[in-house]
């Protein structure tokens, strides 16, 4: 294809994205490869290049575009990332942009002047505001500001990082020499996780697809995060626990070898369908102990659920999913304050939901991919006023034996962060239910 080509297939599957706003971008961008399969390697890579950019760096894209005067659309902010962040030249995006077979349509003059205006020009400007330098929608800066303090301008500079490729190796079946001695061998360099023991992390992009470690259920792709949180639920052999909002089954799977696979493991979900697309998984990984379970609307549970019998709960509950924008940076647009107010609402409805199903003595596991406070912390507090049978556990007690190196957890809570650990946003809180009535925080 040519560079017209290309940066004509970059606006169309911009127009998919902003047309389709229930899809995940990189499904849009696989299905727009799959039906244009005369673009090659090199052409997806140059196409998936230059929609991501844009989706990272919308904000600054937008900002130099009005102070251009240009609308503001896919076809401007494609042209707008050309000349700032792949430092085109103006006569290299007229002759790209020429009309021609497979190319997009001539500049307009008001293009023609905007493209000579930002030539030469970089992403960031001293006028930028904070929420423009760092590509988050203007409503969330104060959020971020409380969650991120002094590492604020760092942490939002790593969100718009790509994310590395990290896996979780299946102990039923492996464990990690063995697993990066495979990978070694099919050409794909890794290293330990520095938190999750069952953690590797490729040195760069690579096919999985046609793996045997993916075939045989040897491995699966998951961000160190979330086996963090899966670590983090201490959940033992011969227990019962429960992964309340199972979806695919990322986080089952990764409950099932801590168990040694004896014992009872729920993944519920609202969707059946979700719920589906974890049997064949379950299956490649050797696990036997699972049974899913759709969740009914009304109550939040299902005929015959182990109310008050559960050893360990955990609630990897919807969110905003701002931890997750390295991998999916569309979600910064997706977001606005009345489906976030929906979604702490929500939130603190699962909890209390999910609490129902502890035992005495058992423990509650709430998580988020989310670095605002709005959908962590105060989501917990809010829950430990209302239930004083349970207070929060520091996650400080729990990470030895568990997890490798020193835990980044404060006194209570764990929040991870891409920019100093490396991983997705993460928040977590473990608490555990006791006998006692009055509203306890800290445990004694």
């Amino acid at each position: 294809m040519t560079p017209g080509a290309r940066a004509a297939a970059a606006i169309e599957v911009f127009q998919a994205i902003d047309g389709d706003l229930s899809r995940p971008a990189d499904v849009v961008v696989s299905a727009w490869f799959r039906q244009h399969r005369y673009a090659g390697g090199g052409d997806r890579r140059a196409i998936g290049a230059l929609v991501y950019m844009v989706l990272r760096r919308r904000a600054q894209i937008d900002w130099w575009l009005g102070h251009a005067g240009c609308e503001v659309d896919p076809r401007s902010r494609v042209i707008a990332a050309l000349l700032i962040g792949q430092c085109w030249e103006v006569e290299a995006l007229e002759t790209a942009f020429d009309g021609g077979q497979y190319r997009p349509p001539p500049l307009t003059e008001n293009e023609s002047a905007m493209a000579r205006q930002l030539s030469g020009k970089g992403f960031d400007d001293p006028a930028q505001p904070l929420h423009v330098r760092g590509n988050i929608p203007s409503w969330m800066e104060e959020e971020f500001r409380i969650s991120l303090g002094d590492a604020l301008e760092e942490e939002l500079s790593a969100l718009m990082q790509e994310a590395p490729v990290d896996l979780r190796v299946n102990g039923l079946k492996s464990d990690r020499d063995a697993v990066a001695k495979i990978l070694a061998r099919e050409g794909i360099e890794s290293r330990p996780t520095p938190f999750s023991p069952y953690g590797l992390r490729l040195a760069g992009r690579a096919n999985l697809s046609a793996s045997r470690l993916l075939r045989d259920g040897l491995a699966e792709p998951q961000d160190e995060s979330s086996q963090v949180a899966a670590l983090l639920t201490d959940a033992r052999p011969g227990q019962t626990v429960v992964d309340y909002c199972a979806g695919a089954g990322g986080k089952t799977l990764a409950l099932a070898p801590m168990m040694e696979n004896r014992g009872r493991l729920i993944a519920c979900d609202l969707s059946a369908n979700r719920l589906s697309r974890a049997e064949p998984r379950l299956t490649r990984a050797g696990v036997t102990i699972v049974e899913t379970v759709t969740l009914e609307a009304e109550d939040g549970l299902w005929p015959g659920a182990p109310v008050g019998a559960c050893d360990r709960v955990l609630v990897d509950s919807p969110c905003s999913g701002t931890g997750t924008w390295r991998r999916h940076p569309e979600g910064r647009w997706r977001i606005f304050t009345d489906n976030f107010t929906e979604f702490t609402v929500l939130q603190a409805r699962i909890l209390g939901n999910a609490s129902r199903l502890v035992a005495p003595g058992g423990r509650l596991v709430y998580g988020v991919c989310s670095l605002l406070p709005g959908e962590g912390e105060s989501v917990v507090t809010g829950f430990l006023a209302k239930h004083m049978e349970f207070k929060a556990i520091p996650v400080n007690r729990i990470w030895p034996g568990r997890l490798e190196g020193e835990c980044p957890a404060g006194d209570l809570f764990l929040r991870l962060r891409p920019g100093c650990d490396g991983t997705d946003g993460f928040f977590l809180a473990v608490m555990e239910r006791s006998d006692r009535t009055e509203p306890i925080l800290l445990a004694q």
